[in-house]
């Protein structure tokens, strides 16, 4: 009985060995693979900016490789109910059939209501509605006085409508920029860069190297908290 105890005990080992190393191996090829396709996509959007200068284009290509590695590890690492595509370094999750932000343009209040209800903490990811489709950003800076936040790219959102200081809002209103409540619906929406045109599904875009970071610190189970690791 010791005998085959010791054996056993040997073969486990060697099963659990192998099974370590299988992973790794698999983790070493995905995040190879994820960086192959990120690579391949940021290259291209460069190539294709006819208003990129030099100097600009040499400093974009010189972080490439710092940004794409952080995000292909990101994409590997993050506790998120999206299925990742690791041949096309994205999300990929189910599109409905119309626009998820239609239900809270109609009743923006209650979107300024929720925000205004939180404890908003810097570095939050925030669901911003265009006109096809949504995209991600994150708030750098809450002015509690006035009732707005900023988001990075964006800038400022009032959390009012009666505010008088508001003609910043009404011009990301005018071009189509509506800052969006999360909801499970609208951040996959974002994550998996789904679009819609002419109230029809229309064919996803791909999500920043930026959008696809913030999608990695998504919280899922409450959009109020930023993600802790």
């Amino acid at each position: 009985m010791l005998k085959l105890s010791a054996s056993l005990k040997v073969v486990i080992k060697f099963m659990v060995t192998q099974s370590l190393l299988w992973q790794s191996q698999q983790q070493s090829s995905d995040f190879a693979e994820l960086c192959n396709a990120l690579y391949e996509r940021e290259l291209t959007a460069l190539a294709r900016d006819e208003n990129v200068i030099l100097t600009s284009l040499q400093n974009r290509i010189k972080s490439l490789p710092h940004y794409v590695k952080r995000t292909a590890f990101a994409l590997l690492n993050a506790q998120t109910p999206l299925e990742l595509d690791i041949q096309n370094a994205s999300w990929s999750a189910k599109q409905g059939n119309a626009h998820p932000s239609i239900s809270q343009l109609s009743d923006d209040e209650n979107v300024m209501t929720w925000y205004r209800n939180q404890s908003l903490v810097l570095g939050l990811v925030v669901p911003i509605g265009l006109n096809s489709h949504i995209v991600l950003d994150s708030i750098d800076r809450i002015d509690r006085e006035k009732q707005r936040i900023r988001t990075n790219v964006y800038g400022w959102f009032y959390l009012t409508t009666n505010s008088s200081d508001n003609h910043e809002d009404s011009e990301l209103l005018k071009n189509g920029v509506n800052l969006l409540k999360p909801t499970k619906k609208i951040m996959t929406a974002a994550c998996a860069g789904h679009c819609w045109q002419n109230s029809r599904k229309s064919q996803p875009i791909m999500p920043s190297l930026r959008e696809l970071l913030l999608s990695c610190t998504i919280n899922w189970r409450n959009f109020k908290q930023p993600r802790v690791n």
